[in-house]
């Protein structure tokens, strides 16, 4: 077999790919790429056992076809330090030794069978499969919006994603750790089905680090199997995180009678100043809350340190104390983008809904996060 490539376009499509790799595998195949020649187009090829990323590359000068695997994260680092250039790769069907080499040098690699390699089962496919299309913008605005919220501990894997609970008229995407809570709901997207799936950490963060604003994604979910994310370039295959996802409309607060408005600039740089002295075994950060005014501050009782500053706000209630975690607020703060913040509150014991003061076009983005226990101010 033989093939010519532009090494920029297969550096690319390569690094792209190798994130589904993990940094130790129980298989040593999955360390490798899966090459697939078919026609005019190589496929790149990476799995972890739960996820299987695909690349199409176009490439030229092709000579016969079949597929071999190939050390990931050999070629990647040596395309990374290669100068742009065409790189002709020629394989020995027999014994699967490849040589790669442009008008400057050569680099031979010993290559595996491709028949080796993992597939993912499709037989077992449902005939309930739910498909959609989006523009590859909405989805990963949604993800962007909320997956920071998602869980990282293992005693409750529910949490450990983001939700996506698809609507016939709307698309809800959904993630939480118990501390804070993020919902963003796009009604721009009209899926015309109904569904709903966990879609892992890992997951995400390989969507998002692959797929384009500027592409439409296809999205096929399968209850049994996991669910397909596919453009003209990309596939990629997803297992699920398996269990429940908590009933999130019952945990936001509809009616928190009291509105504290705020500016968001002001607020966030005062909170980074002021969580410099927060004691760092609970990270509380207080606000005294008043009409025109809310005070925030931070103290360390161990080495004798606080912080304070006051700014001016609008709040409908009457004076409140209440605490938060300083990481979680300046988190959720730093994802707002309005000029002024509203927090709607109830007592200082019940959660805080936090909004902009003006959603974007077709989206709402709804935000709660939980009160930390305050004694006094």
């Amino acid at each position: 077999m033989k093939f010519t490539v532009p090494s920029k376009t297969l550096h690319n499509f390569a690094s792209s790919v190798s994130k589904v790799i993990n940094a130790k595998n129980a298989l040593t195949i999955l360390n490798n790429f899966l090459f697939s020649i078919e026609g005019s187009v190589l496929t790149i090829t990476a799995c972890d056992g739960e996820n299987m990323l695909c690349g199409r590359i176009p490439i030229m000068d092709v000579e016969g076809e079949g597929e071999f695997c190939i050390d990931a994260r050999r070629i990647v680092e040596l395309l990374r330090v290669m100068p742009e250039q065409e790189l002709n790769f020629v394989i020995d069907e027999d014994t699967l030794a490849v040589e790669m080499s442009h008008p400057n040098g050569s680099y031979k690699f010993m290559g595996l069978k491709g028949s080796e390699y993992p597939h993912f089962d499709r037989s077992k496919q449902s005939e309930n499969l739910l498909v959609f299309k989006a523009p590859g913008s909405a989805l990963l605005r949604g993800l962007e919006y909320t997956s920071f919220a998602a869980g990282t501990d293992m005693l409750r894997p529910q949490m450990m994603g983001v939700y996506w609970d698809i609507k016939p008229d709307k698309l809800v995407f959904v993630a939480t750790d118990t501390h804070k809570l993020v919902r963003f709901e796009d009604c721009s997207l009209s899926p015309e089905i109904e569904g709903s799936f966990i879609l892992p950490n890992k997951s995400t963060n390989v969507f998002r680090s692959v797929f384009t604003r500027d592409e439409e994604v296809t999205v096929k979910l399968d209850q049994q199997t996991g669910v397909t994310f596919e453009t003209d370039t990309f596939t990629f295959e997803s297992r699920l995180v398996k269990g429940r996802y908590p009933d999130y409309t019952r945990v936001i607060p509809e009616n928190n009678p009291f509105t504290l408005t705020v500016n968001r600039h002001s607020f966030t740089t005062a909170v980074r100043r002021v969580s410099l002295f927060v004691d760092e075994g609970h990270g509380l950060i207080k606000f005294n809350v008043t009409p025109e005014r809310v005070t925030i501050k931070a103290s360390d009782n161990e080495y004798n340190t606080s912080g304070v500053e006051t700014l001016s706000a609008d709040f409908t209630g009457s004076n409140m104390v209440i605490g938060f975690s300083s990481s979680y607020l300046s988190e959720l703060a730093g994802v707002l983008w309005t000029e002024d913040i509203i927090f709607k509150l109830a007592d200082p014991s019940k959660p805080a809904v936090i909004l902009p003061t003006e959603d974007k076009a077709d989206t709402r983005l709804t935000m709660l996060l939980m009160p930390m226990n305050v004694t006094d101010f």
